[in-house]
């Protein structure tokens, strides 16, 4: 295969292959010569079942001395293969032809299930997972079982506390670089995943699922004591509080605790004098949102609920 590229080439005489080093052409010979000393002696090692052909470097044979140079490679990090592209150089020559169809776009490997393509055969076996449920990569420390091996790697940091992805901006760490990414959006304001029922956006795409209840009314949390179901799994967490008795949101001002940190937000207006709930009608201000629900019967008439006002607000 000629390539033109203005520069002096080494054409090998058996194949047509060039090579802009010598040295290149020198290492791409050997597999010439190799196959033509070695041809009848292959022949009868291979239809022997023999292995006569050892590596130095560990205690693998091998029945062809070709197959032996090829696993040599993997000790001594030598990349013959070298792709006319991008430059990337290989130890095999197979791994060169799959690196190419990221090149070329080739997608030579297709789910016989869902029709999805691949480039790389491996890449067709881990999609395969996704419909066999196979989970073949296990945490030996809680048990908990992966279809990737790259997952279980980032599983791990659970365990070992590791955050290798830092926040240039801030410092903060993350144990996932998706994390990280997602946080960047703190900085940049980045919301680009968007409701298609009320155009809202949000720069996670959790926080978009979750806001999707609303809509839905799915409430998938329930309490296993008195029943209560939730759209948020933090608002069970705040919830389980009124039945444990336990306030952990302590007011700095006045030593006032709350179970909610809402409730803690609400209170907080008290201190500060805000009134951030505004009447349409009137111009009234609130500073809690239920207190201007109040308000709005006197001008709609309607009799509401008053002894159904917070009083943890106080």
């Amino acid at each position: 295969m000629e390539v033109d590229t203005g520069e002096e080439s080494f054409l090998c005489q058996v194949c047509g292959f060039t090579f802009s080093k010598e040295l290149d052409l020198q290492k791409h010979m050997c597999i010439h010569n190799e196959d033509n000393s070695q041809k009848s002696n292959l022949k009868k090692s291979m239809s022997s079942g023999q292995k006569t052909f050892s590596c130095t470097f560990c205690e693998s044979s091998f029945s062809a001395k070709c197959n032996l140079r090829r696993h040599e490679l993997t000790h001594t990090g030598e990349k013959l293969y070298s792709c006319e592209i991008c430059e990337s150089s290989f130890s095999q020559k197979s791994t060169l032809k799959r690196h190419m169809h990221i090149h070329t776009g080739e997608k030579a490997f297709s789910c016989e299930i869902c029709g999805s393509s691949f480039s790389q055969k491996s890449n067709l076996k881990v999609h395969l997972h996704m419909h066999s449920g196979e989970k073949p990569f296990s945490c030996e420390i809680c048990g908990s079982s992966f279809s990737l091996q790259s997952i279980l790697k980032v599983h791990m940091h659970t365990h070992t506390g590791d955050k290798p992805f830092s926040c240039e901006v801030c410092g903060s760490s993350f144990s996932q670089q998706s994390h990280l990414k997602g946080h960047m959006r703190v900085h940049t304001g980045e919301k680009p995943f968007s409701c298609e029922v009320c155009g809202s956006s949000f720069a996670q795409k959790s926080h978009l699922k979750g806001h999707m209840r609303i809509h839905t009314g799915e409430k998938p949390f329930s309490c296993e004591i008195c029943g209560a179901s939730f759209s948020h799994k933090l608002s069970l967490k705040g919830h389980m509080h009124v039945h444990t008795g336990q306030k952990p949101f302590s007011c700095e001002v006045c030593g006032s605790s709350f179970s909610q940190q809402s409730h803690l937000k609400d209170h907080i207006r008290i201190h500060t004098g805000e009134k951030p709930f505004y009447c349409e009608i009137c111009g009234s201000s609130f500073s809690h949102k239920l207190s201007l629900k109040v308000h709005m019967h006197t001008h709609t008439g309607e009799v509401g609920d008053f002894h159904l006002m917070r009083k943890d607000l106080l």
